[in-house]
C-alpha cells in the first residue's frame, strides 16, 4: 500500500530540514533530495517500529500577509 504524507522543509544555515506534517518524524540533509530521501526513510522505519502510529490528518497549509513596520 503506498500513502501520500505532507513534508514542510525549511533550510537551517547547510542543512535542509524536513518534517513529516501528519506525524512526529522529522530529518535532515544537505539537499533538499537528501533530506526528503532521509525522512521517508525515517518514517518507513518510525511505522515498522510502531504498532498503531497516531497518523494525523494532514493540516491545511497556506500563506498569509502581514503589513511591514519597516
Amino acid at each position: 500500500m503506498t500513502r501520500t504524507l505532507t513534508a514542510a522543509v525549511h533550510q537551517e544555515d547547510d542543512w535542509f530540514v524536513a518534517r513529516c506534517l501528519e506525524l512526529d518524524v522529522a530529518s535532515q540533509g544537505e539537499s533538499l533530495e537528501q533530506a526528503l530521501t532521509n525522512l521517508r526513510e525515517a518514517v518507513e522505519l518510525y511505522l515498522e517500529q510502531v504498532s498503531q502510529p497516531q497518523i494525523e490528518a494532514t493540516p491545511f497549509v497556506t500563506a498569509f500577509q502581514i503589513a511591514s513596520a519597516a
